[in-house]
């Protein structure tokens, strides 16, 4: 086991898929001789090439065409967006080419393409570079979507996601790069469609992902507390959802709270909502409850950029309402 930073265990499942297979090339602003904005391709030009990490000009909707054809040709590309909110520029090629080709073509082609980047509400970043994506991109067909939130599934689902053949688009957290972890020396993969179970409880069901898993265990001991046993859920997968985990919780739990950092309005967590309600209403014993960012543009101070995102202290409130049936 070696102790490894998140954006180390990023960098080294894309070295060992590179090495594995010379299918895969790195494509994005900056992510050769500089190493990436966050260093997820630190080194990897001289150990590949400029040929097989790819500096492209600031034209995001270009590259991530490039990107596109490349799939469609055999090769297995993973773009890396400086920042997620410029991908915003290459819509068009991801919803309308990446997410359609493969079922448009017949099945004659498809489309092993990764999109990863940092996304997520910073430290004073502004509003354009604290953008959540992720519910801007679960109604287009053909995408798979992944959030890593450790160093060790960050590794081993981009080693899975490389490997998978359609376009999976990759969020990773800008304020969880320098997490650490021990990892095992040995390959492993995780699967990019199963949610994980982070603590087992019999009390109410806690689904999250990405930086809110962390904020959630934080607030894990005030809840034990008050007496409460809550079941903690990474979803990871936000499309696909791991239905089958989710409700298997619920089953024991009846009671469920989302933690989201994505708005409300149209969030992952309205679709969480929705899978629920049509699936297992007759298991809960009280509404789902909501907790997600503020529906407006991240201010850039930094008092009123954290009232505008979930605190740990406003989840262990949460948990009291729904057991004390006050929603």
């Amino acid at each position: 086991m070696a102790q490894t930073l998140l954006f180390n265990a990023l960098r080294q499942a894309t070295d060992e898929e590179m090495a594995r297979d010379p299918s895969v090339f790195v494509l994005g602003e900056d992510v050769g001789h500089y190493g990436g904005s966050y260093k997820v391709t630190k080194d990897l030009w001289q150990k590949y090439g400029d040929l097989r990490v790819l500096d492209t000009p600031i034209a995001e909707n270009s590259f991530t065409g490039l990107a596109v054809g490349a799939a469609m040709t055999g090769l297995r590309p993973v773009i890396e967006g400086m920042n997620m909110g410029f991908l915003l520029l290459a819509f068009n090629q991801i919803a309308n080419n990446a997410g359609m080709l493969r079922y448009t073509s017949g099945g004659n082609f498809t489309m092993p393409l990764v999109i990863r980047g940092p996304g997520g509400v910073g430290r004073q970043l502004g509003a354009e570079h604290s953008q959540r994506l992720e519910a801007y991109f679960q109604g287009v067909p053909g995408l798979k979507i992944v959030a890593c939130s450790t160093p060790y599934n960050a590794k081993g689902l981009l080693k899975s996601a490389i490997r998978d053949n359609n376009p999976v688009l990759f969020f990773e957290h800008v304020l969880l790069y320098n997490l650490k972890e021990d990892l095992p020396e040995d390959e492993y993969l995780v699967p990019i469609d199963q949610a994980e179970i982070v603590r087992r409880g019999k009390d109410v069901t806690i689904l999250t992902y990405s930086r809110m898993r962390h904020h959630v265990t934080q607030a894990v001991p005030a809840m034990v507390k008050q007496g409460y046993d809550p079941e903690v859920i990474d979803l990871i997968s936000l499309k696909p959802l791991d239905l089958e985990t989710i409700g298997e919780s619920i089953r024991k739990t009846h009671r469920v709270i989302v933690v989201e950092e994505c708005m409300k309005t149209g969030g992952i967590g309205a679709e969480i909502v929705a899978s629920i309600t049509e699936r297992f209403f007759d298991e809960l014993d009280a509404p789902v409850l909501r907790l997600a960012s503020q529906d407006i543009p991240t201010p850039y101070n930094g008092t009123l950029e954290r009232l505008t995102i979930v605190q740990p202290e406003q989840i262990a409130e949460a948990v009291q309402k729904i057991m004390t049936r006050q929603v």
